[in-house]
């Protein structure tokens, strides 16, 4: 049994995965005022809830983008499976060309575009992570990582808005019915939706002319079932490729 903990900025994903089924997933808000007990007390109580034997874990494998947040959580996996995790860096083995990495990818971003190339050996493959922020990193056949483009997520544009503006609601991002809305709400959802639809597309077909090759573009992260609909270049939606890309580079590690 193999435990994966992915901590974004705003939410950590828990997943325990067996072979290659993926048994049960929890997300917990990502909080960086919680202590250490408390996230311990939220991790041992979810775990509970599965029936799951900590003694049949073999394997712990952890990414985060929330440096705040990692030490806190090592110690409490640490705790909790008597084992140290494997930690995602540009030191680990992830299937990707090393020395094609950039300096400052994030981890998430790493495990994105492991999956991609693992599942995709012979494709060039454009990742959409719709999360927090909106990242469009992109891996060749070769398996070289040739960058990537970042732009505020959805909900981070909305909350934006909300937070800036005195007449302006909170808004449920869903899909337009409408180009242009007619009270604040459906202005709001169709400014996003389909502005940002817009920029996956654009960006999408600049990328491809500055490559010189056709890409097969992965849709990952809480909004890319949504957005997807508005966003023909899509070729695939999978809500759980990050997690996929950190259980890949776990089985990579273990196998040295």
């Amino acid at each position: 049994m193999t435990v994966l903990v992915d901590i974004g900025n705003t939410n950590i994903v828990m997943s325990l995965c067996e072979g290659g089924r993926f048994l049960d997933t929890f997300r917990i808000h990502s909080d960086q005022n919680k202590t250490g007990d408390e996230y311990f007390v939220i991790f041992k109580t979810l775990l509970a809830q599965t029936g799951l034997d900590l003694s049949s874990v073999d394997r712990v494998a952890l990414s985060s983008v929330v440096p705040n947040l990692t030490r806190a959580i090592v110690k409490i996996l640490k705790r909790l499976f008597a084992s140290d995790p494997l930690v995602v860096s540009h030191d680990v083995e992830t299937g990707l060309v090393r020395d094609s990495i950039p300096i400052e990818l994030g981890s998430d971003i790493l495990c994105n575009l492991a999956c991609a190339h693992g599942r995709y050996p012979d494709r060039d493959v454009l990742v959409a992570d719709f999360g927090t922020a909106l990242t469009l990193s992109v891996v060749d056949r070769n398996a070289l990582v040739r960058g990537v483009a970042i732009a505020p997520g959805l909900i981070t544009a909305v909350n934006s808005l909300f937070g800036n503006t005195a007449q302006l609601p909170q808004v449920e991002l869903k899909l337009p019915t409408t180009a242009l809305g007619r009270n604040s709400v459906d202005s709001i959802r169709s400014g996003i939706m389909y502005g940002y639809a817009g920029l996956v597309e654009t960006m999408v077909s600049r990328i491809e002319n500055e490559l010189g090759s056709h890409l097969f573009v992965i849709a990952t992260g809480g909004l890319s079932k949504t957005i997807s609909p508005l966003v023909p270049r899509i070729d695939d939606i999978d809500g759980l490729h990050t997690l996929r890309g950190l259980k890949l580079i776990s089985d990579l590690n273990t196998a040295q």
